[in-house]
């Protein structure tokens, strides 16, 4: 049996064998003292923050109180420990908190309409940047980083688990790898039942289902899609628990073990989610060429943010790679089916009924991430209106049930979402100088940035510090910029009408013929790109019309920064829209462990592997040792002590390096292959290891490039199609004419 290790609860104490998690501890009067004397502490703090926010200080004293603060900041982040990063954060609330009491005191006397619009809008806009950094510190400021609990040491004491696999038009190759590492689950196979739920009604998967053993488990109706697929598989099974894998996430063999031991510790605990891990590169990583070198879009939410809301008791249930106590599901009616993000909505109506939920920051499933950005932003719009819909028709700051802290983590989570228009505002902007002459901001481009510069630049030091592992400084303006335009309508109509829109089904497993600039998808920042390229260069003639005019040439100085970094940022934008080709049926992984060559002469070769795919393996050489090509050979891989053999012909060869493609398998053989490679116990716990952690500087370079690539680009595809166009055009004329 193999399992990773379960080390001792996250903050653990000596308190008789029991344990004492961090959470309890952190919730205990005697680690706070007593509430008078916390409330007390509370209000003096809430004081002497309005204070150091609205004390007025002149500009050199301005200059010199942020100089101050930004050194502080920068000799605190030398330092490990969460004390360090809450004083960087208290640091960064006061810079934000100054800079906010000064926007909305001292510079909103607006004198023209066109003035008055586009400041409000801008401040507006602020306000909800700067609400939501606040809440991100207190969601992110201590996370929990819980540990694995053992289950009991006989087999006979540990509970039953159904697994259940949803699917509905997905291909049969992109679910078989799931099925059968659900087969290898560490468990005992009496205490243990699997269960395609398919929604297809397809016969070849029942035909699979059977033949390798799993129930193949169908409905009647489609009706509240994948969370009714759910519900109705919970009134033909009994599990004590239940574990739900979306049909390309491919869990490790020990999940169950991992997970499970929590729930025999907290007997109040009704869901426990790990991340969600993808083995593939989204759109993002493949367009931008940043797969595992910088952090996806995702991984902040799985790395940080949710081990945040843990210690809060405000882990989200997120669909898929989690487990769920039976019988606290269906005391709240089952999984929710009144929005299409029925997961986050599971877990608040667990939470109000006073339930625990938990978050393990260690990957034990794996799946494809979207393939294509169209799809890519399908997909996030779909978690957009689900969470706007939450918001309206279960409100988490409305209700009884939930604790302080639960209702602050839930209205960020809701409130991300709604970045749309002021990622916007902030495209757009200084274009209403520019173009039209506004002053959103009354006050000099000197005092703007005495008091705009330090709030940015401790954001952006703090933010680097707490999130350096999962997300690199200046990406999230590229993920919101590309989605802004997609999100916002939906989010608007889910706000008035939360009835509106129906669940959408991530296409996975899919491929990409050919290299192509999706212009469709990249229209919304193309124009904002253009617009801001235009108000540039009307920057430019402006400061040499007014060059005699001070006050205008650093105001359209400091406007031109500003659209000059939009430009950086759309540009990055327009380049995630140039579409890589993906032609592979199967997704490499990269992984190194060992395997034995043997070829026909009765020779072995004992080599590593490079990378692994459901079609075959690379594998590196000893001593630059070269095999030829087309040889057949016999892989063997191993699984503990258990070797499996694989047949395979050499495809590539090269000097120290070969490419092994798979000949046919056997069912069989496909589930031993699953056993040896993507369901092993620590086939995900690596993945980030030699990733340079964030740098602002290094990251800002990186998106530099990425945004001159991206324009450069658009440019070249630009004049690629139009000379497809004209060929085309010039063929269908030709044949007209004869």
């Amino acid at each position: 049996m193999s399992t990773i290790e379960s080390g001792p609860d996250a903050g653990a104490q000596e308190d008789g064998g029991k344990g004492t998690s961090r959470l309890e501890r952190f919730a205990d009067a005697r680690f706070w003292g007593s509430l008078p004397v916390m409330a007390l502490l509370t209000v003096f703090s809430l004081c002497a923050l309005f204070f150091v926010f609205t004390v007025p200080l002149p500009d050199r004293e301005q200059l010199i109180f942020a100089i101050c603060c930004f050194v502080c900041a920068l000799f605190f982040r030398r330092f490990a420990g969460h004390y360090a990063t809450l004083v960087m954060i208290m640091l960064s609330v006061i810079a934000s908190g100054r800079y906010m009491y000064w926007r909305l005191t001292e510079t909103t006397y607006w004198t023209r309409p066109l003035d008055a619009v586009w400041g409000l809008l801008l401040v507006s806009a602020e306000v909800y940047a700067a609400l939501v950094l606040m809440l991100g510190y207190f969601q992110t400021a201590w996370p929990l980083k819980r540990k694995p609990v053992p289950l009991p040491a006989s087999r006979a004491d540990w509970p039953t688990v159904d697994i259940f696999i949803p699917t509905y038009n997905e291909p049969l190759s992109v679910v078989k790898p799931t099925i059968y590492a659900a087969l290898a689950l560490d468990y005992p196979s009496d205490k243990l039942s699997i269960h395609v739920l398919d929604d297809g009604r397809r016969p070849d998967f029942k035909a699979f289902c059977e033949e390798v053993g799993v129930n193949w488990t169908i409905r009647a109706h489609n009706r509240h899609a994948k969370a009714g697929n759910i519900n109705e598989a919970l009134k033909i099974t009994d599990g004590e628990y239940f574990a739900i894998f979306d049909c390309d996430h491919i869990p490790t063999r020990s999940f169950l073990q991992v997970c499970l031991g929590w729930f025999l510790r907290d007997k109040k605990l009704s869901m426990l989610q790990t991340p969600h891990h993808f083995f593939s590169a989204d759109p993002f990583e493949r367009n931008l060429g940043t797969f595992r070198k910088v952090p996806n879009e995702g991984e902040l939410f799985y790395g940080l943010v949710q081990d945040g809301n843990d210690l809060w008791n405000a882990t989200f249930f997120c669909g898929s790679c989690a487990l769920l106590r039976r019988s606290m599901v269906e005391e709240i009616g089952g999984i929710a089916v009144e929005t299409v993000t029925e997961d986050a909505h599971t877990a608040l109506k667990l939470h109000r009924l006073g339930y625990t939920t938990a978050y393990l920051a260690i990957p034990q499933a794996a799946g494809l991430a979207t393939e294509s950005l169209s799809g890519h932003i399908g997909q996030r719009i779909r978690w957009a209106r689900g969470m706007t819909q939450i918001f309206r028709v279960d409100n988490p700051l409305m209700g009884k049930g939930l604790s302080f802290g639960q209702r602050l983590c839930y209205l960020n989570a809701m409130m991300h979402f709604f970045y749309g228009i002021p990622r916007l505002v902030f495209l757009t902007a200084p274009l209403s100088f520019l173009f039209f002459g506004a002053h959103v901001i009354q006050a000099s481009a000197a005092t703007i940035a005495l008091f705009a510069l330090p709030h940015m630049f401790h954001a952006n030091v703090t933010n680097s510090r707490m999130q350096s592992q999962f997300r690199h400084s200046f990406w999230a303006e590229v993920y919101e910029s590309v989605l802004a335009s997609y999100i916002t309508a939906p989010t608007l109509l889910a706000l008035i009408n939360p009835k509106l829109g129906k669940f959408n089904v991530t296409a996975k497993g899919g491929k990409i013929a050919e290299n192509y600039f999706d212009w469709a998808i990249s229209r919304p920042y193309l124009i904002l790109l253009m617009l801001n390229l235009i108000g540039f260069l009307v920057g430019l003639w402006h400061i040499h019309a007014y060059w005699h005019v001070k006050s205008v040439v650093n105001t359209t100085l400091l406007n031109l920064a500003w659209t000059a970094y939009n430009m950086l940022i759309l540009g990055a934008s327009v380049a995630a829209a140039n579409e890589h080709k993906q032609v592979r049926a199967v997704h490499r992984v990269a992984m190194k462990m060992p395997v034995m060559l043997r070829f026909g002469t009765g020779r072995t070769l004992a080599c590593e592997t490079l990378d692994y795919s459901e079609g075959g393996v690379g594998v590196a050489l000893p001593q630059n040792i070269a095999i030829p090509l087309h040889e057949t050979v016999t892989v063997s891989l191993f699984r503990g002590d258990e070797e499996y053999a694989f047949r395979a012909t050499v495809s590539f060869s090269a000097p120290g390096r070969a490419g092994l493609q798979f000949l046919e398998m056997t069912k069989a053989q496909e589930f031993d292959f699953v056993k040896t490679t993507f369901s092993r116990a620590d086939a995900w716990t690596g993945w980030a290891e030699g990733r340079q952690a964030d740098a602002p500087l290094r990251a800002l370079s990186n998106v530099l490039g990425a945004g001159l690539g991206g324009i450069g680009g658009l440019f070249q595809h630009l004049y690629a199609d139009l000379r497809a166009w004209g060929k085309r055009g010039g063929k269908r004329t030709g044949q007209q004419d004869s």
